[in-house]
């Protein structure tokens, strides 16, 4: 039986960790580098890096965060934001990526999925679905879940499946940043309608929500933010060449009324419950 993965998203803007909720309103955390490194000292499975103002700029500006990560980490490592060609895919696995993933580039031209997996293997590519529910459907957004394209998600997900891509980060806008659980239907309906493994992300709060997303929904794994951000702030010292508001950071005004909670934790916890995932 195939391992679970646990992955810990890190969303980054002007080499700072950001955190927001509905994928807005980012609040600088600390170093991206940091938190990565923490997470892989504490047994997380997998790290996805993720330029959330590349569209500004139209690239991926994380070449030499990748770099240093990439030395110092030894699990698989995802990049994305502003991936829109070939060569923004070879730069980034030459910098020490593992996987690049691309959203706005392949909703604009779905093409070049079956492109870049051509060159670098469906194993390489993973498509991120940032899923909104308008009107009791699904729809994909693109540009950071702020550009409406009318696209269903199922419908979508299905033709990146048959585009050649090895992997779907699904994200629910809707659930993200809030803590307040995943959504399920989302995950249902797309995991259930594709045969490539699904990575569930947006909304996760609890121990319980990843266990019932394991043990409920055909997924291959859970991604998080938010849950491992806030728990590993006050163990991460900050740099003070950090751009942006430290307000947050200094204060260290966190409630921590998650006593004992941890990667490590959170695996043996699915082991018990009989999830086959990769122990540290």
């Amino acid at each position: 039986m195939k391992c679970k993965r646990i992955i810990a998203r890190l969303d980054v803007k002007n080499n700072a960790l950001v955190k927001g909720i509905h994928l807005e309103g980012l609040r600088v955390l600390g170093s991206p580098e940091d938190f990565a490194k923490k997470y892989y000292i504490d047994g997380i499975d997998e790290i996805i890096y993720m330029d959330v103002v590349a569209s500004l700029y139209g690239r991926n500006g994380l070449l030499d965060l990748v770099q240093k990560t990439a030395k110092k980490i030894f699990i698989p490592l995802t990049v994305g934001g502003g991936v829109r060609s070939l060569e923004d895919v070879g730069k980034l696995l030459k910098s020490g990526a593992d996987k690049v993933c691309i959203n706005t580039a392949a909703v604009k031209n779905p093409e070049l999925i079956s492109k870049m997996v051509e060159v670098y293997g469906s194993s390489t590519i993973v498509v991120a679905i940032e899923a909104i529910k308008v009107d009791g459907e699904y729809l994909v957004f693109i540009d950071n879940g702020r550009e409406y394209t009318g696209i269903d998600s199922v419908e979508w997900a299905r033709r990146v499946e048959e585009l050649g891509a090895g992997e779907i980060l699904l994200t629910s806008v809707d659930q993200e940043g809030t803590k307040k659980g995943l959504d399920y239907e989302l995950i249902s309906l797309v995991s259930n309608s594709v045969n490539i493994p699904v990575i569930a992300h947006g909304g996760v709060g609890s121990y319980n929500d990843i266990v019932n997303a394991f043990d409920e929904h055909n997924i291959d794994a859970v991604c998080a933010a938010s849950f491992f951000h806030y728990d590993a702030l006050p163990m991460i010292k900050h740099n003070d060449d950090i751009v942006g508001n430290k307000t947050f950071i200094k204060s260290q005004n966190i409630k921590k009324d998650t006593a004992g909670r941890s990667i490590y934790n959170l695996k043996k916890m699915l082991i018990n419950k009989g999830v086959v995932i990769r122990q540290s």
